[in-house]
């Protein structure tokens, strides 16, 4: 059985593998490749094999995701559910800016609230810094939608180290999503020291790099989507790291697991990272990240992983 941990310093309580859903309705980061039933019977599977955090967004769709998700949620019992959204995004026009005021916030959650068809939310994430709103102003405002019940946790996304300390001035912030993997490890040295001190939980996106991290390419693989344009997937740095991979992969094979879990597997070892939230597009993805959080990986394993991408 595999022990549920807490978010922060909050009574929330999640398995270590959580259910990122930016596949699930999120035509504009996903055009023509979504089926929504499909998407609503990936939350299943994650609600029905015991992963209880689900991590949507009002970006992604922008809005369909969270509406699919609060369809599945009346489905089963509300308590046994941990519902994760975030807003800052705001249509101006033809524009989209950051909004991280107390008004925008306090509304965002209002309309999260009504699309996911439930009474609170139980980590609401300011998703991106704006340039104008003090950090501690608007993570106080969430402060105040927590002590009416509409929330239960607060959480932070995409903040430099300086705006998370700013955000923190009060020591309201629960979690910390920001970008961290095995070949984008700066948020050890960045964050780490600070969350760990903080009872801060740290949860990592793009934890397989866009699937680079699953073992799942080889060097005549090809892409024309957003991967085309990230560093990791060019030239001889696409070649180097499928290299690091391959070395992974002989790890696993002694485990007798896939490459994929064995990284995700990894990060567990790493200071306050005490959760995941890796996507999935179909259900049977959902049951193999969740495997992930029942391997045990020796301390020599540990250390031969974290010399591969040193």
């Amino acid at each position: 059985m595999v022990k549920h941990v807490n978010l922060g310093k909050s009574d929330v309580s999640v398995h270590p593998i959580g259910l990122g859903t930016n596949a699930v309705g999120g035509h504009n980061i996903y055009p023509d490749m979504l089926d929504e039933e499909q998407g609503k019977d990936v939350v299943r599977t994650a609600l029905d094999n015991g992963i209880n955090m689900l991590d949507t967004a009002f970006i992604y769709g922008p809005k369909r995701s969270e509406e699919l998700v609060g369809e599945v949620i009346q489905e089963y019992k509300r308590e046994n559910i941990v519902l994760a959204t975030k807003a800052a995004h705001k249509f101006v026009g033809n524009d989209t800016v950051m909004d991280n005021s107390p008004a925008f916030l306090k509304q965002s959650v209002d309309d999260a609230l009504k699309r996911t068809q439930t009474d609170y939310i139980d980590l609401f994430y300011i998703h991106f810094p704006d340039e104008d709103t003090p950090k501690a102003e608007a993570v106080g405002a969430l402060k105040e939608l927590k002590d009416q019940g509409k929330i239960r946790s607060i959480g932070v996304s995409n903040f430099t180290p300086e705006q998370l300390k700013d955000a923190n001035q009060d020591g309201y912030v629960d979690v910390l999503q920001a970008e961290y993997n095995l070949l984008n490890r700066d948020a050890e040295k960045d964050f780490f020291p600070y969350t760990a001190e903080n009872n801060i939980t740290f949860i990592p996106y793009f934890p397989l790099e866009s699937g680079l991290l699953a073992g799942k390419y080889d060097k005549n693989t090809t892409f024309s989507d957003l991967r085309a344009e990230k560093p990791n997937f060019q030239g001889q740095q696409f070649l180097d790291n499928l290299e690091k991979v391959d070395q992974v992969r002989k790890i696993a094979d002694k485990y007798g697991e896939e490459v994929a879990h064995i990284v995700l597997a990894w990060y567990f070892s790493q200071d306050s990272v005490d959760v995941i939230i890796p996507g999935a597009k179909r259900p049977e993805q959902v049951l193999s990240n969740k495997r992930a959080a029942e391997i045990s990986l020796s301390e020599d394993d540990i250390q031969k992983i974290s010399n591969i991408f040193a």
